[in-house]
């Protein structure tokens, strides 16, 4: 997990102000100032881990930490009981961050694990499985990177990266044909939903190359990818879950997406175990 980017170091300086704010008061009332201890990520369940890589962040602005070791990185599957990540320095400090990383860590597991089990549905089918911009805001590139982890691909990271043509956009540009039209030399990927047979027929008519099937049950996506016959690819989405990725992907789609990958990724449950470190 590359956490280079600006947005991430923002992000985490965010957090760290949100949750320390003037102080760790309850750490400085009872915490010897001079105590050092040792403190251990652990997993308390199965899952994909991400997010370890942003521990560095964390720790690297508040001083007194003097070791950091990443065990198991992002993409790594563990078991109950797995070390992630050990850190080592000042017992303040270590309280201090302890939610703050534990936060990035659920949240970003709970996506990769998320994203591994959709991935694992479709196993054998040759469809692959999308993300989609339901995302926490601010939270998006660690997400994409968590997803992607987990084994789905990354579908557009924003409005800018992709054309993706939707039912307000036909509306809008008056029709099917004149919105293709209206997209050509964008020098982008064109992708264009369509409701009825009508309006498939209309968007191959006029060269499109990637369909999105909105709102379709898997039956009727196989019979949109029987019409289609390999013309176009297609993506089937909407309200797919778990318990119904496999149906769309046997039906002949080429890629399925699912907002459920982030925006309903339960946290996984890890813990942080600090000891005192005489002397």
């Amino acid at each position: 997990m590359d956490v280079s980017h600006p947005e991430i170091a923002a992000l985490v300086r965010q957090a760290l102000a949100e949750d320390i704010g003037t102080g760790d008061v309850t750490s400085q009332a009872c915490v010897p100032a001079e105590r050092r201890a040792r403190g251990r990520f652990l997993a308390r369940q199965e899952m994909v881990v991400a997010g370890v890589e942003v521990l560095p962040l964390i720790y690297s602005g508040q001083g007194g930490v003097d070791r950091l070791e990443i065990d198991r990185p992002t993409g790594s599957r563990v078991a109950d009981g797995d070390v992630v990540a050990r850190v080592e320095g000042n017992a303040r400090v270590l309280l201090a961050c302890e939610r703050v990383a534990l936060n990035f860590l659920q949240r970003l597991s709970g996506v990769a694990t998320m994203a591994s089990r959709f991935a694992r549905e479709v196993e054998g089918t040759g469809c692959r499985v999308l993300d989609t911009r339901k995302t926490t805001p601010g939270w998006r590139r660690l997400e994409k990177m968590a997803a992607a982890a987990g084994g789905v691909t990354n579908h557009r990271m924003g409005l800018w990266d992709g054309v993706l043509i939707k039912n307000n956009h036909i509306t809008a540009a008056g029709g099917v044909r004149q919105a293709l039209e209206n997209a050509k030399g964008c020098g982008l990927p064109v992708e264009i939903e369509v409701r009825t047979v009508d309006e498939l027929d209309e968007a191959l008519a006029a060269g499109a190359t990637h369909l999105l099937l909105d709102n379709y049950t898997p039956g009727e996506i196989a019979t949109m990818v029987g019409l289609i016959a390999g013309r176009a690819k297609t993506e089937a989405s909407g309200g797919v879950t778990l318990e119904t990725v496999r149906a769309y992907a046997l039906a002949g789609a080429d890629f399925v997406s699912s907002g459920a990958i982030t925006h309903s990724a339960p946290a996984m449950d890890l813990s942080f175990r600090l000891e005192w470190l005489a002397g």
